[in-house]
């Protein structure tokens, strides 16, 4: 599409001959879709609201960017949104600076806030071990499905390694499997007794569905390793079917068999490991204990804290 194509309408911006340029920019050359133009369009409002009363955006200053960064955080914008922001203003500075010879990129060196890290949910053990105990086993699906869920939870897989898993890295007879985590690094995690009980009646019967050819422990009708969205979709289902109210999902049985460690041991590094997080950081962020267990364990153990008899 050429430069003289009309604007959608979907893009609030007024009549600057500049912004108009790199709607223009963004249809012809950038190919993006309606719902991407939408999202600059409002990005590029956002410009137009701090450029109001100067000659054009080309008289903003690093000065000027950060002070509306910080009116964008007080209106309640999040990091993650501000972030997007930025990109979008810094993708339209580059366009000026290649087309008019604009001087200066007044977004460079520009960052948003951080977003406060929200904890991802955690089912309690009763609901854990309600939903997987009442999992039937009246069909080949449900036995595999028990046998995912059953690993999940206890070995706090992440989908892709449960997926992944193959045969070989299975040693049930030790209670042990070696999964490939992110940035293609192994770890040796612990399989309990009632996931190994799943696994040996799903390995029973797999070779009715496996194709002869692969070797990944889970399958599907079509002999094939299963997708992410066929765990999430096989979950979601029998969340339903067993009347579970929550939001049910892979991440939340890895979430929950991190906290339930967590807040039975205590044991940060040992969690830490069980996940494969590079840094235990992530492990703060991703596990927590609840106030209650927290508050026992420091009865129990601070010097200053304990109760005389």
């Amino acid at each position: 599409m050429s430069q003289s194509a009309a604007v959608p309408d979907v893009v609030p911006v007024a009549e600057d001959p500049f912004f108009l340029h790199f709607q223009r920019h963004l249809i012809g050359e950038g190919g993006v879709s309606a719902h991407t133009l939408a999202a600059y369009g409002r990005d590029l409002a956002l410009l137009q609201e701090l450029a109001a009363g100067r000659s054009c955006a080309a008289a903003l200053s690093p000065v000027d960017i950060r002070g509306f960064v910080r009116k964008l955080a007080s209106r309640g914008l999040s990091g993650r949104s501000i972030a997007r922001v930025l990109s979008a203003w810094r993708a339209f500075y580059r366009i000026m600076a290649r087309d008019f010879s604009w001087p200066a990129n007044p977004v460079e060196g520009v960052r948003a806030p951080r977003s406060a890290k929200k904890l991802p949910a955690a089912m309690t053990t009763d609901d854990v071990g309600g939903f997987l105990d009442n999992l039937p086993d009246d069909d080949v699906l449900a036995v595999r499905d028990k046998a995912i869920f059953e690993l999940a939870y206890s070995s706090g897989l992440r989908v892709a390694e449960l997926i992944e898993l193959p045969l070989g890295n299975l040693d049930l007879a030790h209670g042990m499997a070696t999964v490939l985590g992110k940035g293609s690094k192994t770890r040796v995690v612990p399989v309990g007794s009632k996931a190994i009980n799943a696994l040996e009646a799903w390995l029973a019967l797999r070779p009715t569905l496996a194709a002869a050819d692969e070797s990944s422990v889970f399958v599907g009708k079509t002999g094939k390793r299963l997708t992410p969205r066929a765990v999430e979709a096989r979950l979601a289902q029998w969340r339903i079917k067993l009347g579970v109210a929550e939001p049910l999902y892979p991440h939340k049985l890895r979430h929950s068999c991190a906290s339930h460690v967590l807040q039975s041991s205590g044991d940060l590094r040992a969690v830490q490991e069980l996940l494969g997080h590079a840094s235990i950081a992530t492990t703060q962020i991703y596990t927590h204990l609840d106030f209650q267990h927290l508050a026992q364990i420091y009865d129990q153990t601070h010097p200053r804290a304990k109760k005389k008899d």
